[in-house]
């Protein structure tokens, strides 16, 4: 009896409001990934030192494979990272290095943004990863949406303690996303802003990840072109490209 109470109390927690929280999460996600994607975005780096620009390229196959170039400025042109499955490799093109990223590494920054290395070739997987109930609604930037919270599976591999995930009822389109460590602190958030159509689709073209635990830092990735759902060359996810250039 105890069992089946606490079974009903997780479902009920998932499940409000005729919603489901792990549906609602899987809708965001694929409406700002696609199955795959091509796209060229600008990313800029902000703290009290200094501000960075980077213009780089890129190619998605769901969670599985992803291929990064960097396009200017200069002397960064030419770096790659290649990511395969659960393996990641940077290449670094000023000393034709090609150096493979340990699984500890995989949430270290990413060429010094807040980003990390798993944020841009989507290594996580939330719905595998976390245990999701819906909180409610709640006002973001005008936009009534669903707040559900994430919590990580005891086995999975993943730092983050919660994660607090907002929604857009009225198009599925990802709002917010807060990061909190195991002690409950908020370390930082991504806000998803500047709503365009493109390759057919509605999408954020901003997203700003915001560093809480240290004041002034923060990152934006500015969408400039993207495609979804099309056909990417086998060839794109291979050593023979993130080399290609030597």
């Amino acid at each position: 009896m105890k069992y089946l109470l606490i079974v009903l109390l997780i479902s009920s927690a998932a499940t409000i409001f005729g919603q489901n929280a792990e549906e609602i999460v899987q809708r965001a996600e694929n409406a700002v990934k696609g199955k795959t994607a091509h796209g060229v975005f600008q990313m800029t780096v902000s703290n009290p030192d200094y501000t960075r620009k980077l213009t780089m390229e890129s190619w998605w196959e769901g969670n599985e494979k992803a291929l990064i170039v960097v396009k200017s400025p200069k002397k960064e042109a030419g770096n790659k990272t290649l990511k395969i499955d659960n393996e990641m490799w940077n290449y670094l093109k000023n000393t034709e290095t090609t150096i493979k990223i340990p699984p500890s590494m995989i949430l270290q920054s990413w060429n010094g943004s807040d980003f990390t290395n798993d944020d841009l070739v989507r290594e996580s997987n939330l719905n595998e990863d976390y245990e999701m109930s819906l909180l409610g609604k709640e006002t973001i930037d005008g936009e009534n949406c669903w707040k559900i919270e994430l919590l990580p599976h005891p086995d999975a591999p993943v730092v983050w303690g919660k994660i607090h995930y907002w929604v857009r009822i009225s198009d599925n389109l990802p709002a917010r996303v807060a990061y909190f460590d195991e002690k409950g602190a908020q370390m930082r958030h991504m806000e998803y802003l500047d709503h365009q159509t493109m390759s057919g689709r509605k999408i954020p073209t901003r997203w700003v990840m915001i560093n809480d635990a240290k004041p002034d830092r923060s990152t934006e990735i500015k969408l400039l072109e993207m495609a979804f759902d099309i056909k990417i060359k086998s060839r794109i996810f291979s050593f023979r490209e993130l080399e290609r250039g030597r």
